[in-house]
C-alpha cells in the first residue's frame, strides 16, 4: 500500500516527542544530578538505570496490551494518547527538585518522577514502533516512512539537544533553569505525541475509502480481529517476548545490533556535555556539538535511504556502521588535542548516525511482516515491546557506562555555582567514553548484524502480508 504524505508526516511528527526524551534524560540528567544536585556519579548513573531498567520490564507488557487494544478496538491509538498526556507532566516534575533539598532527597525525587515519566513515555513508544509493519506492506514504502522519521527524530534531536542548554541559562539560578528548560521541552513533547497518536486511525480511513465503499468501510474494525480478544496475562506477556527473541532469527540479530549500537550511543550521548566542559573548556560547546552530530543526520537520512533501494538495507547498514566507528575512534585525539577539528569528525559520525537511525528502524517492519507471513499475524505489538526493552537497555547502560567511567577515573562532583578542577584521569576517562568505546561497540555490533538474514527478495517472495489482521 503507498502511503499519503499526511500519513508519513503525521507518523513523523511522533519523532519530535521520541527524540526529545531520548535525547534530554541522557544528555543533561546526570549533569543535572552531578553537578546542580551534588548527588555522586555512580548514584546518578544508577538513578537514570534504575528508571531504564523498569522501561525493560513493563515493555513487553505494555506490548501486550498494545496487541490487546488493537484486536479488540481496531487501534493502537489509546496508549499512545495517554502517554501523550502524561509525559510532560512527569518530565517537568523530573527537574523540579526544591533548591534547598539535600543530594539524597534531591536522588529519590528525580528517581521517582523519572520512572513515571518513562513509565509515560513507553505507552506512547510500542505500539508507535508497532506501527510501520501494519501501515503499509511494501518493503520500498517502509523505507520512506521511517526516512521521514529520522529526518523529523534528527530534528529533534538537534533542537532539543541544542535548545536545552540554551533554556537552561537563560535565568541565571540553575535550578530555575532546569524547571523552564524542562517546561518548555514538556509541552513540546506533549504536543507531538498526541498529534501522532491517531495516525493509524487516519491511515485505515484512507485505505478503505480507496477499496470500499463508505459503508462497509465504517461497518467494522479493520482487523479482522474477533471479538472476544482476550488481554494476556502479564507472564504470557514475556512468554510472547522470549518466544519471539528464541524463533526469530533475523530479530534476534537485528535487535542484537541495534542494543549495541544503543550503548554506544547512549555512552556518547551522555558524555557531550561532560565533553564540552572539560574537555572542550566551554560548557556552551554542547550545543555545536549537536550541531555537527545530528546536522549533517537531517541531509545524510535521505541518503541512506537512497543507498538502500540501491544495495539493500543490510548492506547500507554495515556501511553506516563501519563509517561511524572509524569517526568515533578518530576521536581519540582529543585526549592529546583538543580544538575546533573534533567538530568536522563528529559531522562525518553525524553522517553515518543517521543510517544508524533510520535503516535497523526500515529493517524492523520487515522482520515483524514476514513473521506475520511465516508464523501468523498477531505479533506485532510483542515485536515491539522487546524491541524498545532492547533499545532502552542500550541507552540506559550507555549513561550506566560514562557513570562508571567517572566514578572509576576520579570525577569531581558539585553543587550549583561550585567551582572545582577535575583531575587528568577524569578528563581521559570522558574522552573515551566519548570514542574507543562506542567505537568498539559499533565494531562488535557488526558481527551480529551480518548474521542478519532477510534480503529483499525473501520480503517480495513472500508476496502481501496479512499484517492488517492481529488477533489476541
Amino acid at each position: 500500500m503507498t502511503l499519503s504524505r499526511g500519513t508519513v508526516a503525521r507518523y513523523a511528527v511522533g519523532s519530535v516527542g521520541t527524540g526529545g526524551f531520548g535525547t534530554l534524560p541522557g544528555l543533561v540528567l546526570v549533569y543535572y544530578l552531578t553537578d546542580t544536585l551534588g548527588v555522586a556519579a555512580l548514584m546518578a548513573g544508577l538513578i537514570v538505570t534504575i528508571a531504564k531498567v523498569w522501561d525493560v520490564v513493563i515493555d513487553p507488557v505494555i506490548g501486550a496490551a498494545s496487541n490487546h487494544d488493537r484486536a479488540r478496538h481496531g487501534s493502537r491509538r489509546r496508549l499512545m494518547a495517554a502517554g501523550g498526556l502524561l509525559l510532560p507532566v512527569f518530565f517537568v516534575l523530573t527537574f523540579a527538585v526544591p533548591a534547598a533539598w539535600s543530594p539524597a532527597a534531591g536522588a529519590a525525587w528525580v528517581l521517582l518522577a523519572f520512572l513515571c515519566a518513562a513509565t509515560a513515555f513507553s505507552l506512547f513508544q510500542v505500539p508507535y514502533i508497532a506501527l510501520p509493519a501494519e501501515l503499509t506492506d511494501d518493503y520500498d514504502e517502509r523505507t520512506r516512512l521511517l526516512t521521514a522519521r529520522v529526518v523529523v527524530l534528527t530534528v529533534a534531536i538537534l533542537a532539543f539537544g541544542g535548545g536545552a542548554p540554551a533554556l537552561r541559562s537563560v535565568v541565571p539560578d540553575e535550578h530555575t533553569g532546569y524547571l523552564v528548560m524542562a517546561a518548555v521541552a514538556g509541552l513540546v513533547l506533549g504536543v507531538s505525541l498526541l498529534v501522532s497518536a491517531g495516525v493509524e486511525h487516519g491511515a485505515r480511513r484512507r485505505h478503505a475509502r480507496s477499496r470500499v465503499s463508505p459503508a462497509a468501510a465504517n461497518a467494522a474494525p479493520a482487523t479482522g480481529a474477533p471479538s472476544s480478544a482476550r488481554w494476556r496475562s502479564v507472564g504470557g506477556a514475556y512468554r510472547d517476548g522470549l518466544a519471539v527473541l528464541s524463533t526469530n532469527l533475523p530479530f534476534r540479530m537485528l535487535l542484537t545490533t541495534f542494543v549495541l549500537q544503543a550503548l554506544a550511543t547512549g555512552t556518547m550521548l551522555a558524555g557531550a556535555q561532560y565533553v564540552a566542559r572539560w574537555v572542550l573548556g566551554d560548557e556552551a560547546a554542547v550545543t555545536l556539538l549537536f550541531a555537527a552530530l545530528v546536522g549533517p543526520a537531517v541531509v545524510f537520512a535521505p541518503v541512506w535511504g537512497a543507498v538502500a533501494r540501491r544495495v539493500g538495507k543490510e548492506r547500507a547498514f554495515r556501511m553506516a556502521s563501519t563509517l561511524f566507528a572509524l569517526a568515533a575512534f578518530s576521536l581519540l585525539g582529543m585526549a592529546w588535542a583538543p580544538g575546533a577539528w573534533v567538530y568536522a569528525v563528529v559531522a562525518v559520525a553525524g553522517a553515518a548516525y543517521a543510517g544508524l537511525q533510520s535503516l535497523p528502524m526500515a529493517m524492523l517492519p520487515d522482520v515483524v511482516a514476514h513473521d506475520a507471513r511465516t508464523r501468523g499475524p498477531g505479533r506485532a505489538g510483542t515485536f515491539s515491546g522487546v524491541w524498545t526493552a532492547g533499545e532502552t537497555t542500550g541507552f540506559a547502560l550507555g549513561t550506566a557506562v560514562l557513570a562508571l567511567t567517572l566514578a572509576v577515573t576520579g570525577y569531581v562532583t558539585s553543587q550549583a555555582e561550585q567551582l572545582v578542577v577535575q583531575p587528568d584521569s577524569a578528563v581521559l576517562g570522558i574522552v573515551l567514553a566519548f570514542s574507543v568505546l562506542p567505537a568498539a561497540l559499533v565494531a562488535v555490533s557488526l558481527v551480529t548484524l551480518r548474521r542478519y538474514p532477510l534480503r529483499r527478495a525473501d520480503i517480495h517472495a513472500a508476496g502481501p502480508a496479512a499484517v492488517h489482521e492481529e488477533p489476541a
